[in-house]
């Protein structure tokens, strides 16, 4: 700690920190550019001068810049000096001489870094006469709109881009007054990480580019707390709506999660809820050809509720990317006994197993920020950027951090970042990876090999038996493969903190008891350490916790006519089973009932589609893969712009529906009500209820409000419809109000909360304001509770240890191969994402390829005893011999480690009859 006088206040600080960190962590304002809270000082801009004096006795002092100028003990500054003040007021001036001044065309006004900054110095004349320097603007794909003449010069963008984040595509060209921030030439940013480049720049030069087409004010727009639904990792989101659409999603600051960054699949994978299909009343079909005709909700429930009372046996079938809540709910109207997870066997059989190694591996689960701060990561079956993409750039920041460590054995601080990097390099912290393929985070690591899934568990247990000689010795090991294992080894055990990253990306259970095994090797020998294991969805390890069979369980109960009737829950089986399975299965059923927000090929085929909310419309918990469960927040009441719809949560629907068949009032239902159900009945989630506040959370007395306070046009918003504006929507699901009525400041801490602003900060950066201390936690606390820890008992090592991939004549083991773009079920269906998916390709190696005759682009049939694909052929250098790789989404009934034929007999017809059937699925444009 450090004692620090500012304008003749003293204040204790942290002595490790900055002059600008430190003030700012005392909620004093000094403006900035260059600086961020994540990614350190480089003195770029020179807008944070202060005056800094030797001591008391000095009365003349001298300007330094605060960002660059550690808060040691006893400092003396003053912010409000006259002559550090019309310094700051001048530096903004010619930062400003070349910018156009178009507010009220830029889509970043209104939450603009730059204009908080120039009202905060004072500076409001423009005395430059002359030409402005002018740039010409670049296409950067369908994510990011670029307008270079806005730029101010602070070397934000290209510092997250390529140091932080590890992009090569991004930089700065020319020198002196005419630097160009932008790629060699047109084309998309190749980051998966590029979107956070419009919260990084201060000023509007890299805009969100889906925003653009329905663009809205910030302070026109409602926000509600809310959770990344396309992925696990659980990331924190602000999603802004305006005209019952959702707009744009921002970053919501959490602590322990996501801090500052999102990955482009969370950003800009929203538009599936603004889809112009998207069922929006009650659908009823009484023959399953015939055109389906709407309902109202009473009469919906109706003949739903009849169709159940006069089945033998309903089957559920829930889904990883619905909340807690509504697969509870699922499960209390069909019975324990007839509830499936709507999760495939073998994801399931991985999901049990990394749910037993979180508790019993004798390592704890580390959260994202906890990832930063290990300093050996072995990363087994998982392509991070593709399957956890925030997960990776968490890592990205671990093994980068060595350069940390070597500053501060030359006492050079690490905020100054410029230093830092110069001096470490390209030093880093051991990383090694084990996939099938290359992966994004191959450029930095020590050591990666491109290996069969079971090659991959046998290098796993071999370095579990070099740190723990008890582990299982793995036979037939060759001899680089042992060597390489106990290079391994020998690093984790000589890290201050080992990392171990698993999951089931691969579909392949002894993947994840190696990673399990060598967790326990370490913990065994050094108690130090953590395990982290991915997760595919967003509810995966929620749903998992809850319990229920798998879903070819409910294939097989309803094909062998154990079953007679169905309801399926926020789920298109589609997407995880065989179409001719899943079609004889649902012909096969008396009664369909589908519950969703999308018109899936599943919802095509029900007797009765009940419209669910998306994230957007409801409220739910998510628990992430680090077992952290999380509430996401309402936005708005879809009814409020749209009357004619009739879309409610998953969990409201079935809880009616089940009153009604048991011909009971159905009464008020609240979510905190369903919540405690939720939390009573499963011992596993009953931790659950300290996730979020209940409903009747005030401050001052007041709920918490939606709104900015400058929000306008709601009387207009309806006039199409009535002149009357009717009074705003009531929510008493939670403490929010859908208004600008209500509580948004940041003077009492909170942790639900929805958007980010204080006096005079209306950008991003506002989060400063809401943390205990700049880049650290809420001051309320960061939200969500952990629910899996690690119990104290016995774990014994897997046994079961695999033989060495042999390759076959004739058939291909299939490796389905996640990916960011394209192979998530949702965020696949948003324009955006499908402009940026790449071809959909079969991987081969070029060996396997010769053998074929087969060469890039040529047509090859997949055939497998699930069914048959015909895909591109795209070589592979370092793709395995005998392993075909199939990217997610594109053939469900394609399972990992399945055998496959591969036959070079499609035709360039066949391919144009495969790819528009992936866009018929994937629903096209919005």
């Amino acid at each position: 700690m450090a004692t620090i006088h500012v304008d003749g206040q003293s204040y204790d600080v942290d002595g490790a920190d900055n002059l600008l960190s430190a003030c700012l962590s005392l909620g004093l304002d000094v403006p900035y550019f260059c600086w961020h809270p994540a990614m350190g000082s480089v003195g770029a801009c020179r807008q944070c001068a202060v005056k800094q004096y030797k001591d008391a006795d000095d009365t003349r002092g001298m300007l330094v810049m605060s960002c660059m100028t550690p808060a040691a003990d006893d400092s003396r500054i003053s912010i409000s000096d006259a002559e550090a003040r019309e310094f700051r007021a001048s530096v903004i001036e010619w930062l400003m001489i070349n910018h156009p001044h178009d507010c009220p065309v830029c889509e970043e006004g209104g939450h603009c870094h730059l204009q908080d900054m120039t009202v905060m110095t004072g500076h409001d004349r423009r005395r430059y006469r002359f030409r402005k320097r002018t740039h010409r603007n670049q296409e950067l794909g369908p994510f990011i709109a670029h307008e270079m003449n806005r730029c101010i010069t602070c070397y934000r963008c290209v510092r997250f881009y390529r140091d932080y984040a590890g992009g090569t595509d991004l930089g700065a060209f020319g020198a002196n007054s005419n630097i160009y921030f932008g790629r060699h030439q047109d084309g998309v940013l190749e980051s998966a990480f590029s979107g956070n480049l419009t919260e990084v720049c201060p000023t509007g030069v890299f805009t969100d580019k889906t925003h653009s087409e329905r663009y809205t004010r910030k302070w026109d727009l409602q926000f509600a707390p809310s959770i990344c639904h396309q992925c696990a990792s659980g990331c924190n989101i602000s999603p802004g709506e305006r005209y019952g659409d959702i707009r744009r999603i921002e970053n919501r600051y959490h602590g322990e999660v996501n801090r500052f960054f999102l990955c482009d699949r969370g950003r800009f994978g929203y538009g599936y809820v603004n889809r112009s299909d998207r069922p929006l009343r009650p659908e009823w079909r009484s023959d399953r050809n015939d055109t389906a005709v709407t309902l109202e909700v009473d009469a919906a429930l109706g003949r739903g509720a009849d169709l159940l009372r006069t089945s033998r046996r309903v089957i559920g079938i829930g889904s990883p990317r619905a909340s807690l809540e509504s697969n509870h709910q699922l499960r209390e109207l069909v019975g324990e006994d007839n509830f499936s997870t709507g999760i495939a066997a073998q994801e399931l059989a991985c999901l049990t197993a990394m749910n037993a190694l979180n508790r019993n591996c004798g390592l704890p689960t580390p959260t994202l920020r906890d990832v930063e701060d290990h300093d050996a990561v072995l990363v087994l079956g998982e392509d991070l950027i593709a399957s956890a993409a925030r997960a990776g750039l968490a890592v990205r920041q671990a093994v980068t951090a060595r350069r940390t460590e070597l500053a501060a054995e030359r006492d050079i601080p690490s905020w100054n970042d410029e230093a830092v990097r110069t001096l470490g390099q390209d030093s880093y912290h051991p990383l090694y990876i084990a996939y099938p393929i290359a992966t994004g985070l191959d450029d930095i690591s020590a050591g990666s090999w491109t290996l069969a899934p079971a090659d991959i568990a046998r290098l796993g247990f071999a370095v579990a038996h070099a740190i723990d000689a008890e582990a299982p010795v793995v036979e037939d090991l060759d001899e680089s493969t042992r060597r390489e294992a106990e290079t391994i080894a020998k690093r984790l055990l000589a890290a201050r903190r080992p990392l171990v990253i698993g999951g089931g990306s691969l579909g392949s259970p002894v993947v994840i008891e190696a990673a399990g095994s060598v967790a326990r090797a370490l913990s065994r020998r050094t108690r130090q350490g953590s395990l982290l294991l991915v997760r595919g969805e967003a509810n995966s390890t929620g749903l998992t916790m809850l319990g229920g069979e798998s879903l070819e369980w409910a294939l097989d109960e309803l094909d062998g006519a154990h079953a007679d009737a169905v309801v399926v829950l926020e789920n298109d089986l589609y997407q995880r089973a065989p179409r001719e399975q899943v079609d004889a299965v649902l012909e096969r059923a008396d009664a369909v009932i589908v519950l969703d927000h999308q018109r899936t090929a599943t919802w095509q085929h029900a007797d009765l589609g009940l419209p669910a909310a998306a994230f957007s419309e409801a409220d739910g918990t998510l628990v992430s893969l680090e077992g952290r469960a999380q509430r996401f927040f309402q936005v708005f009441d879809p009814r409020y712009i749209r009357p004619e719809t009739r879309i409610h949560e998953s969990w409201r629907w079935l809880h009616a529906l089940r009153a009604d068949m048991l011909r009971q009032d159905t009464g008020e239902i609240t979510f905190d009500a369903v919540t405690r159900a939720c939390a009573e009945h499963y011992p596993e989630l009953h931790d659950m209820l300290g996730s979020s506040p209940s409903a009747d959370y005030r401050v001052r007395g007041l709920k918490l409000a939606r709104e900015p306070h400058r929000y306008s046009g709601r009387t207009a918003m309806r006039a199409h419809l009535d002149v009357s504006e009717p009074r705003a929507s009531q929510d008493v699901d939670s403490p929010f109000t859908f208004s600008m009525e209500g509580y948004n400041g940041f003077d009492r801490p909170r942790e639900e909360v929805a958007f980010a602003w204080a006096p005079g900060w209306n950008s991003p950066q506002a989060w400063n304001k809401f943390t205990d201390e700049v880049g650290g936690h809420l001051s309320a606390g960061d939200p969500g509770v952990r629910l899996l820890h690690p119990c104290p008992g016995q774990y014994d090592y897997f046994v079961a240890l695999p033989e060495r991939f042999t390759p076959r004549d004739s058939a291909w083991q299939v490796v389905v191969l996640p990916r960011l773009f394209g192979g998530e079920e949702t965020s696949s269906r948003a324009t955006p994402i499908i402009e940026r998916a790449a071809p959909v390709t079969l991987r081969l190696s070029v060996d396997d390829a010769q053998r074929l005759g087969c060469s890039d682009g040529d047509l090859l049939s997949v055939v497998t005893d699930s069914g048959r694909t015909n895909l591109p052929v795209q070589l592979d250098a370092v793709l395995p011999v005998g392993l075909v790789g199939i990217p997610a989404g594109v053939e469900p009934g394609l399972i990992s480690g399945d055998w496959a034929e591969l036959k070079a007999e499609a035709t360039n017809h066949h391919q144009g009859q495969i790819m528009g059937q992936r866009d018929d699925e994937t629903g096209g444009r919005p």
